[in-house]
């Protein structure tokens, strides 16, 4: 028998986003259940769901409660063997599910895997899951290279992408789900890094394709997106004791790299202010465990490390 498969996806307004996506859904070639987590939109979103999408289980926030919490709801709400968390901006393929579960139907050892999520064109990629360097500095792995590339084995693949993921319910409900202390940001990355600490194992499904749309909700570059990425980044800092021991150094100079950079660009503090807050968020709860070496692409030297993050704050929205 098949495993169960719960697909939840957080929609936070764009009503006409999150209608794509179940549109996409509903050709699926395997059972699944949806469960959208409505995260306070002022918009027409939650009437619109209950009367064009009765089959559809849906969870409501009357404000915006960030990501995590929203996805551990959506979590909570089901039952499946499978979880699979799906940004209300991505368009699937129909055999998306069918791919993207295999894994784990055939190998217990692994707990997550990472979808390709392709951006609009269809001719580069938006994310292959995520990779960490030496810092747990985190980046969408391959994003920007020509399809063709999507079965490299480099970078080294950490975890998936909360963008597209499937996880096995027993490995999320053992490492306790997505970290509500971070609000926007890098919530995923960490719980790839306390999945991979925890010894499960991760794959990508480069078969198991979506089209990422983008809905550049907060706005490119941002304040608002500056501060939470920075708090998510100050947070890893302190939980993973990463100013601490033999890698202090580089992810000191990284980080004033970064904030150095991002005042000079946006003329604020932003970056800098959400790292300490994130800083201050972690001390309150005990040091986590960093991922096996394996997990962790030690190849990534610290120019490259800068480089991949101007690469991000360049692209486009999505």
């Amino acid at each position: 028998m098949p495993p169960s498969i719960d697909v939840v996806i957080v929609a936070y307004g764009r009503y006409e986003l999150t209608d794509s996506c179940l549109r996409h859904l509903r050709g699926q070639s395997v059972e699944h259940r949806v469960i959208v987590v409505d995260n306070g939109s002022t918009d027409d979103t939650r009437a619109r769901l209950a009367s064009e999408w009765p089959e559809v289980h849906v969870e409501s926030f009357d404000r915006n409660r960030g990501f995590a919490e929203a996805c551990n709801r959506g979590v909570a709400a089901g039952s499946g063997e499978i979880v699979v968390l799906l940004n209300n901006d991505v368009d699937v393929r129909p055999d998306f599910l069918e791919r993207l579960v295999a894994p784990l139907e055939s190998d217990p050892a692994i707990g997550s895997v990472a979808a390709l999520m392709l951006q609009p064109g269809e001719r580069f990629i938006d994310s292959a899951g995520l990779v960490a360097d030496a810092v747990l500095a985190c980046f969408p792995r391959l994003q920007g290279q020509e399809v063709g590339l999507a079965r490299s084995e480099r970078p080294v693949l950490l975890g998936p992408a909360g963008t597209a993921a499937a996880y096995r319910r027993s490995a999320w409900e053992q490492v306790g789900g997505l970290d509500e202390a971070i609000f926007a940001y890098m919530e995923d990355f960490e719980l790839a890094v306390r999945l991979r600490a925890a010894g499960w194992k991760t794959i990508l499904a480069s078969d198991a394709v979506g089209v990422h749309l983008g809905s550049a909700t907060h706005g490119h570059r941002s304040a608002w997106q500056r501060r939470h990425g920075g708090f998510g980044r100050g947070y890893m800092l302190r939980r993973y004791g990463l100013l601490r021991g033999h890698s202090a150094p580089r992810a000191l100079a990284t980080e004033s790299v970064v904030v150095l950079a991002d005042l000079l660009v946006s003329r604020d503090l932003a970056a800098l202010r959400g790292r300490v807050s994130g800083w201050r968020a972690g001390g309150s709860a005990p040091r986590r465990a960093q991922p096996p070496h394996e997990a962790v692409d030690r190849s990534i030297g610290f120019r490259d490390s800068l480089a991949m993050r101007r690469g991000v704050y360049g692209r486009r929205a999505a």
